[in-house]
């Protein structure tokens, strides 16, 4: 049988916060299902962390490519300078 983990034990996995958490769950983007608490199968989290590489999630509701999220990242930085 395949792992099953918790919010808490996804959040120290990702090395982020359990808010954030619900907030990915919120948006549909990574699923759990309801075993007195939420629970998120292995499986699951791996497909999302594939699924998701090379994106800047952040915002899970202003999902971007990295390169984008860098390139305005770097714009807003050279016109603040200027």
């Amino acid at each position: 049988m395949e792992e099953v983990y918790t919010v808490q034990q996804v959040a120290k996995k990702l090395q982020t916060n359990i808010a954030y958490i619900h907030q990915l769950r919120k948006a549909g983007l990574l699923q759990f299902l309801k075993l007195g608490q939420y629970k998120c199968l292995s499986s699951t989290l791996e497909k999302f962390l594939k699924k998701y590489e090379e994106y800047d999630l952040t915002s899970p509701k202003k999902i971007k490519k990295l390169d984008e999220a860098m390139n305005q990242t770097e714009n807003i930085a050279i016109t603040s300078f200027f």
